[in-house]
């Protein structure tokens, strides 16, 4: 139950920031998808209107995660787990197909991604198991099961095809592992397997398109008109902001469509053209200062359990970042992997909003019995 003095100690520097970006995104949104006609007059395209209602579901979310204590939530986790389960095997037989690939269920009004959630889940299941009922994860059997748990929903992700979602699972689990007591030793041991399966991978775990971002990614010119068009096209885009940008809604690149689906993967290229560096710094202190406000929830929490959960959150949420700005700028392969808090996506910020919703939880509650 929520106790009203516990309002007074909400993180409202950290919602703010949390806000902050997802209006950034927003706007960024509203100026990639604006039509003009050629009466000179124009209209934003339906993508604003969603992630507006996804933003106010989102904090509907946010604020269902921070009432509830998060110990009663992992303590549930293993249905919610097993809802998750459920879900993705759903999206497999019964769910709907968009660009190739079968990753939603439809709701009538509105599709819901189940992917977006298992970041979330991952950290309730993981934080419960190692923080609650073990003793951490300082031998290879409590981490081989971690890693099991962990390995059910990206499989059963990867499958629909979507690697990119099912990627950002790994830093989650190794965010709570860490700080669960994984000695350096056996993480030395999983970056070399890492290493040697590489190849094996690349043969036969890897698709030929997913083959051919990668190639294209080293040597875009290969094939600048297909696999390298948007590597290509996302270089043009960040460089062309310059200091202060072009100005809202003065972009050539997000406005005239060189640049595909740039109100979703490409939303930061669109913001470095239309803000410049200037507004590549604002956006990117912002989310600076919600990764480090995050790290010290963690470090404030009351228990292991929410320390591991926050750990798990923040890994997660980093890793999204840090590879869509470098993909934005052409530094990492083109991959599904959004701009949390900015990329179009309703799923993709509800569920980033009921996962701050759970930082700021364990920190709310760092002061109760």
């Amino acid at each position: 139950m929520f106790e009203r003095r516990l309002f007074f100690h909400v993180d409202w520097a950290l919602l703010t920031a949390i806000l902050l970006l997802a209006g950034i995104g927003v706007a960024m949104i509203y100026s990639t998808t604006y039509v003009t006609l050629p009466s000179g007059e124009g209209y934003a395209g339906s993508q604003v209107r969603t992630q507006l209602y996804a933003l106010a579901i989102g904090l509907v979310a946010l604020i269902v995660c921070l009432a509830i204590d998060y110990r009663i939530l992992a303590e549930h986790s293993l249905f919610l787990y097993a809802g998750l389960a459920g879900l993705l095997i759903f999206v497999l037989f019964k769910g709907s197909t968009q660009f190739g690939a079968q990753r939603w269920i439809d709701l009538g009004p509105f599709n819901l991604q189940p992917s977006e959630f298992a970041r979330l889940v991952l950290a309730l299941m993981l934080g419960m198991y190692y923080g609650e009922s073990r003793r951490g994860a300082r031998n290879s059997g409590d981490l081989v099961i971690g890693g099991l748990f962990m390995l059910l929903p990206l499989l059963l992700i990867a499958k629909q095809p979507d690697l990119g979602t099912a990627v950002t699972l790994v830093p989650v689990f190794l965010g709570v592992v860490y700080l669960a007591g994984m000695r350096m030793r056996l993480l030395a041991v999983i970056a070399l397997a890492g290493v040697l399966i590489a190849p094996i991978a690349w043969k036969f775990a890897l698709e030929p398109y997913q083959r051919s971002r990668i190639q294209t990614f080293i040597d875009p010119s290969q094939d600048p008109r297909g696999a390298g068009y948007q590597t290509i096209q996302a270089r043009i885009t960040v460089g062309s902001g310059g200091l202060t940008g072009k100005g809202f809604r003065k972009g050539t690149q997000g406005q005239y469509k060189f640049l595909p689906v740039a109100h979703n993967d490409f939303i930061f290229s669109v913001l470095a053209e239309e803000k410049g560096f200037v507004g590549v710094l604002v956006a990117l202190g912002l989310y600076l200062f919600v990764i480090l406000r995050s790290l010290e929830a963690a470090r404030l929490a009351k228990d292991r359990l929410g320390a591991y959960l926050v750990g798990g959150i923040i890994a997660g949420f980093s890793f999204q970042v840090i590879y869509n700005v470098a993909m934005s700028a052409g530094l990492a392969p083109v991959k599904g992997i959004t701009l949390p808090l900015m990329s179009y996506g309703g799923s993709s910020l509800i569920a980033t909003m009921a996962t701050f919703g759970l930082i700021l939880n364990v920190r709310m509650r760092r002061f109760t019995n």
